[in-house]
């Protein structure tokens, strides 16, 4: 029973999640558009691009918003009723609502393009935008629904909600006098109290919302990496996809190893001469004049390897010469297709015009 407990105690901390993500992982993830990002951070810059910009800029489009009621008022009410002039008339205004309304969405959708890559950086992937059945699963949405991470979200609305409530009053609350006296003024200068008022609460709730934003950034930074932890059997099975399984690749090694020994003895044939240890090495030379200036090395191998090259060197009649330390040396420093070097090209010199003497080929 011990063991049995000992061994699904192993089993269980080998498959919880408790490594980090590989950088294969990491790039799986973001090929599939997952990432750390928060909307709230996309939010905040966005209201406050845009407050910024109306507080710049909210005069020339009071004297826009001015001039469309002006010309609608001037003109538009003394013309008739017809197809050309209510063609004239919806042109018109759509022209000036696009001057009036144009820059405001330019500079929101400016601002939210840049939180994104300063949170993501710049994403190519369509994976988010393939349709995906399991999202129209009831139960998968219940529990969805009734998570921790709806919880949490739920928890966060409030905060946000609560803070930038407590925001705006604190500035309504500083600008009591000025409000209360809106009923005493003008409609002009009613409009711009209230102008001020709204541009004044909305650069503070933008503010707000991005200093919260920062911490639910980090927050999905740190959900997200928890999301991607790894078990050890999780970096084992990756890592032989990666690398191929051990089993097979050391069966690949085997057959090349085969294949390449298969190619090595087809060589020996074409041997001037076998240099033996008697017993362990053997090492098979081959010289032609009219491809190289030095004999080469073709086969070598020790044990069973240097049996079989002796084996095929006897049923071709290839001579086999015993010198032990030239064998041993030419084995140690030579691999196969290399030239004999210069220190022993003398003893194999000797060794080759014996061969040649026995062959009567001098």
């Amino acid at each position: 029973m011990s063991l049995l407990k000992l061994n699904l105690d192993l089993q269980f901390f080998a498959g919880e999640k408790t490594e980090k993500a590989t950088p294969k992982k990491r790039q799986d993830a973001k090929k599939k558009g997952q990432t750390a990002k928060s909307q709230d951070v996309n939010t905040a810059i966005g209201l406050l691009a845009v407050f910024l910009f109306l507080s710049f800029f909210a005069s020339s489009m009071g004297n826009i918003s001015m001039d469309i009621f002006r010309h609608a008022f001037n003109e538009y009410l003394l013309m008739s009723v017809t197809e050309d002039n209510l063609q004239l008339i919806f042109l018109d205004l759509l022209k000036e609502l696009v001057l009036l309304l144009g820059p405001i969405m330019l500079i929101a959708l400016v601002a939210g393009v840049a939180a994104n890559l300063m949170q993501v950086g710049f994403m190519n992937t369509t994976e988010p935008l393939k349709p995906k059945l399991e999202k129209l699963d009831p139960i998968k949405g219940f529990k969805r629904i009734f998570s921790l991470r709806a919880i949490v979200e739920l928890l966060k609305s409030m905060l946000k909600i609560g803070f930038v409530g407590i925001i705006t009053f604190i500035v309504l609350w500083l600008r009591i006098d000025e409000v209360l006296a809106l009923s005493h003024k003008t409609v002009g200068a009613a409009l711009k109290t209230v102008g001020s008022l709204t541009l004044q609460m909305g650069l503070a709730a933008s503010i707000a919302l991005l200093f919260l934003s920062l911490f639910d950034y980090l927050y999905q930074r740190y959900d997200f990496e928890k999301n991607l932890r790894m078990s050890k059997q999780d970096i084992k099975d990756e890592y032989k996809n990666i690398e191929g399984d051990p089993l097979i690749k050391s069966k690949f090694k085997q057959k090349q190893r085969e294949m390449a020994m298969s190619r090595m003895m087809q060589e020996v044939p074409k041997a001037d001469v076998i240099i033996t240890n008697p017993t362990h090495y053997a090492i098979a030379l081959q010289y032609d004049e009219n491809v190289s200036d030095a004999p080469v090395v073709i086969a070598k191998g020790i044990d069973f390897m240097a049996q079989k090259i002796k084996l095929i060197a006897g049923e071709h009649k290839i001579v086999m010469v015993e010198n032990r330390p030239l064998a041993r040396a030419l084995y140690d420093q030579l691999e196969i297709g290399d030239k004999i070097p210069d220190e022993f090209f003398k003893a194999v010199a000797e060794i080759l015009a014996y061969v040649y003497r026995i062959q009567n080929k001098i």
